[in-house]
């Protein structure tokens, strides 16, 4: 009985059979004897769990049906083997036709020992099989060279055309010097390519030169100029427009404490000078060239850098608002409408509509009897003003220059040393000193006798301050000859004759020096002053007796 289960074949072992050994359907296994290459051993693989077959498990065989699928595996062996045998003929065919170098060929079946159960295996684990893609430039497969001289390579009249194949610049088709080899029998195809293309592939030849000229010429020219851009970077003069410039005028801001190449960059954004360069030679061939002062300038645009030069040097040129030390709010405004070429009153109604929004610091505008918020902020200075400027942005320059003045003291400490309440307070101690001291000189005195006659034990004025200077301000004057009746009669906020203390609010925009005094004042004990001459000359007294005296000297000088 034969036991199919155990993989045993019943038919003799084939010693060309290419399928032996590799795991068929009959689970054939190398036989035993002196055919075996191994010493006679059966050769055995891991053994695999094998699946129950009918007549091995059961009460019965069924050898019916082991017997048909054994044939069943004898006739695929030999069709698998007679297969390949043609394979490898028609192989044998394409190579010995020399069609090689048309696709890619299947590889040459190995004839192996007839003995050699294994018979594939020794030409893919390096046999002595010749190898015919060993090298980088083996691909196609190179013929041997016997063939290679017996046969000649068969030629075809196809022609792939400038979209198919290589193109004709590269592939050195379309020369005289290839029609030499056409043979006889291939004229006719050769004269139809020639008649069809032969002058269109010479036409792309001259044109893919030409392509190569300009670009070779194109990039010398590229060179050049860029050579010639840096020698005169370098080297060469700096762009200049010529003369005065077009009839065309702009505005141009100059900061404080502007170098010549930041002014000259500002003058070429606007349009007026061609180069940065231009200006700053300009500017040093000038001999006043670096006393040129901060502001706002009216100049022509596309100006030569020297006729610049001396248009901002001409005061005509400015447009700017210069805020004196003192000088009261009304008068800027007044100021900035003549500048700015608008309606008289125009900038005063933006004052009072907008000034919450132009920068004043937390503390300022701290009570309701203050006339104007932004009076005291209008840092003495100058300040470009020209046309087309809004006059919102004026203003806020101003306030801005003021906070960074004010900022550099600590005015909540100072004012608490001072006996004042607050910063505002201080400001306008300032504006005081500003309106009656005549000169620097006199603004420590001055500051003195504020405090002084703001104190509690003031038994002389009773912290009256008696300053001709608030009542002017809220008449909007400035009268020095004021009678007793008009002066006694008023109880505005702002009449110091008849409100005790400080006013609600500076009445003036004090300068640094002001400012200074106001935060260092004498002690010397001066409460009284006058001026004596009635402009320019004050004289300061303690007592009221010395008053009395300067008061007579001062009607001396004036014919009262």
């Amino acid at each position: 009985m034969t036991e199919y289960g155990r993989g045993q074949g019943s038919e003799p072992w084939h010693p060309e059979d290419p399928l032996y050994g590799d795991g068929g359907w009959g689970g054939q296994q190398a036989p035993t004897g002196p055919q075996s290459p191994y010493g006679g051993q059966p050769q055995h693989y891991p053994e695999q769990p094998q699946q129950p077959q009918y007549g091995d498990w059961g009460t019965g065989e069924q050898p019916g049906y082991g017997q048909a699928q054994q044939q069943y595996q004898q006739q695929y062996d030999q069709q698998q083997y007679a297969g390949q045998a043609q394979q490898s003929y028609d192989t044998q065919q394409q190579y010995d036709s020399g069609t090689w170098a048309t696709g890619i060929q299947p590889h040459l079946p190995y004839s192996g020992d007839p003995t050699d159960p294994y018979p594939e295996q020794t030409a893919a684990f390096g046999g002595e099989q010749p190898d015919l893609y060993g090298t980088p430039d083996a691909y196609p497969p190179p013929e041997p060279p016997s063939r290679r001289r017996a046969e000649p390579e068969p030629r075809t009249d196809w022609d792939p055309g400038p979209d198919q194949g290589e193109h004709a610049f590269f592939s050195g088709e379309g020369e005289g010097e290839g029609d030499d080899d056409d043979e006889p029998g291939d004229r006719r195809g050769r004269g139809e390519r020639r008649g069809r293309g032969g002058k269109g592939k010479k036409s792309r030849n001259g044109c893919a030169c030409l392509v190569v000229a300009l670009v070779f010429g194109g990039g010398l020219a590229g060179v050049t100029y860029f050579g010639y851009q840096f020698y005169q970077d370098r080297f060469g003069a700096a762009p200049d427009y010529a003369g005065d410039g077009t009839s065309e005028q702009v505005t141009v801001e100059v900061p404080k404490g502007a170098s010549g190449a930041e002014i000259g960059r500002r003058l070429k954004a606007a349009g007026v000078v061609k180069s940065v360069d231009a200006f700053v030679a300009a500017q040093s061939q000038n001999p006043d060239g670096d006393t040129i002062q901060a502001g706002a300038y009216l100049l022509n645009k596309q100006m030569s850098a020297e006729s610049a030069i001396e248009m901002m040097l001409d005061p005509k040129s400015q447009n700017n608002v210069m805020v004196t030390p003192g000088q009261r709010n009304v008068a800027v405004y007044n100021k900035i409408d003549e500048k700015l070429g608008l309606e008289s009153g125009t900038t005063r109604d933006v004052a009072e509509k907008q000034y919450k929004s132009l920068g004043l610091p937390s503390w300022a505008n701290n009570n309701g009897d203050i006339k104007d918020p932004l009076e005291g902020f209008l840092f003495p200075g100058t300040y470009p003003a020209a046309k087309g400027m809004k006059p919102e942005a004026v203003l806020r320059e101003m306030v801005a220059q003021a906070n960074r003045q004010y900022g550099q003291y600590d005015l909540d400490a100072k004012a608490k040393a001072l006996n004042l309440k607050n910063p505002l307070q201080v400001i306008t101690v300032a504006s005081l000193v500003q309106a009656e001291g005549k000169t620097e000189d006199d603004f420590r005195k001055m500051a003195e006798v504020i405090y002084n006659r703001l104190s509690p034990d003031n038994t002389e004025t009773y912290q009256l301050l008696q300053f001709d200077s608030t009542f002017n301000y809220l008449k909007g004057e400035s009268n020095i000859h004021i009678s007793e009746d008009e002066i006694n009669s008023n109880q505005d906020p702002y009449n110091t004759y008849t409100q005790k203390g400080l006013p609600p609010g500076p009445i003036g925009n004090p300068g640094a020096e002001a400012l200074k005094a106001a935060l260092n004042p004498t002690d010397e004990g001066w409460l009284y002053f006058v001026a004596t001459d009635g402009r320019n000359r004050t004289e300061f007294a303690r007592t009221h007796d010395e008053f009395l005296e300067l008061k007579d000297k001062f009607n001396e000088s004036t014919g009262n």
